[in-house]
């Protein structure tokens, strides 16, 4: 359908609470679509809705072979650790150490409502935890440790893209 244009922090859909999608019609097939495309981008790995706009509980994802979305995704389980850079869409070229469990579990539902299960270890795991979040108006430089949140604020408020 559409590549659509990402929303960058500061953004106040990124910091809200995502609504449940309840209707999965053309309308979520359409959304779906979107969220494909956009992740299609060189250098991407997952695009949740809000990042686009929307603010409904879905998101994109593609790596290690898997690709696809997730609506109304809920974490079911977590094991284990790794810390890693971490970069977001939302805040373009800024990366940080970020801590996230190694393997992570969620469930939820396909664009026509049929249910879905996604696991992933490392990259994806760090993936499923990062879109999560944005779906819960959470981004990833909020879960930074306290010293790292300061300086990465600081170097969003000096950024070209940052605007208040």
């Amino acid at each position: 359908m559409a590549v659509r244009e990402i929303r960058l922090y500061g953004d106040p859909v990124l910091r809200t609470v995502a609504d449940p999608v309840k209707e999965f019609d053309a309308q979520a097939r359409a959304l779906a679509q979107d969220l494909l495309d956009t992740l299609d981008q060189p250098g991407r790995a997952g695009v949740a809705a809000p990042q686009i706009g929307v603010p409904v509980r879905a998101f994109s994802y593609g790596l290690e072979g898997k690709r696809g979305v997730l609506f109304n995704p809920v974490v079911v389980a977590t094991e284990g650790e790794q810390s890693g850079e971490e970069g977001c869409l939302s805040v373009p070229g800024l990366w940080y150490p970020t801590n996230r469990a190694a393997f992570a579990v969620a469930e939820g539902f396909d664009a026509d409502g049929e249910p879905v299960r996604l696991e992933g270890e490392n990259e994806l795991a760090r993936c499923i935890q990062h879109e999560v979040d944005h779906l819960d108006g959470i981004v990833y430089v909020h879960r930074l440790e306290p010293s790292t949140r300061r300086g990465a604020m600081r170097e969003i408020r000096r950024s070209a893209w940052f605007s208040t």
